[in-house]
């Protein structure tokens, strides 16, 4: 089960399942919002210094920051992926063209 397809289709198989017999997906997923919620209130107010509203704002920006960053970076793989399979088809063509 080396090759890469394998190992995903076998990870979603299992993380379906999982997800199958969880009958409190809040509760399972708990911990890892809290940890992310700590994360982005380190990053605005490491010392706590701020206001709880403040702080509050803040937090709400750097999580819109994390999600937009994202975003952008998938924009950016998909439009390299088109790229490549732009040049892939175009260098196909002149393959089939001069044989």
């Amino acid at each position: 089960m080396s090759d890469p397809t394998t190992r995903r289709l076998a990870a979603q198989v299992a993380a379906h399942e999982s997800w199958a017999s969880t009958s409190d997906r809040a509760a399972r997923t708990a911990k890892a919002r809290a940890a992310l919620q700590a994360r982005f209130e380190n990053e605005v107010d490491p010392h706590r210094l701020l206001d709880a509203e403040e702080r509050a704002r803040r937090v709400e920006h750097a999580r819109s920051a994390y999600y937009a960053r994202l975003a952008l970076k998938r924009h950016q793989a998909v439009r390299n992926i088109t790229r490549a399979t732009e040049a892939l088809n175009a260098a196909d063509t002149e393959i089939q063209e001069t044989a």
